[in-house]
């Protein structure tokens, strides 16, 4: 029996692949406001993305991979990680991003 897809928040099945990233406000910010980093995994809707700073959720943020173009999403969640780094969870409720790594499995 199939899972309600509405029970885990989730749609789309994420894909454990880094892509590096750059992160910064959604709002117009210089660029000391961005930070370098990388995704755990990643899906059509949604990221994991490991930052050194901590966001708050419904935080507005755009994701820019190096090789692709950027988008803005929310955070979702954002926990604490020994290392004094966070990790996120960012949705992309507006539009699908089309990661330029997942083209070439999907020969798109």
């Amino acid at each position: 029996m199939p899972l309600d897809q509405w029970l885990n928040g989730r749609m789309e099945r994420r894909l454990p692949i880094i892509v590096v990233v750059r992160l910064a406000h959604c709002a117009p910010a210089g660029p000391d406001e961005e930070e370098k980093t990388y995704t755990d995994n990643i899906s059509p809707r949604g990221a994991r993305i490991f930052s050194k700073h901590a966001w708050q959720p419904g935080d507005a943020l755009r994701v820019t991979p190096l090789n692709g173009y950027s988008a803005c999403g929310k955070v979702v969640y954002c926990q604490g990680m020994p290392d004094d780094r966070y990790s996120i969870g960012v949705t992309f409720p507006d539009h699908v991003v089309t990661w330029s790594i997942t083209r070439r499995y999907d020969d798109t």
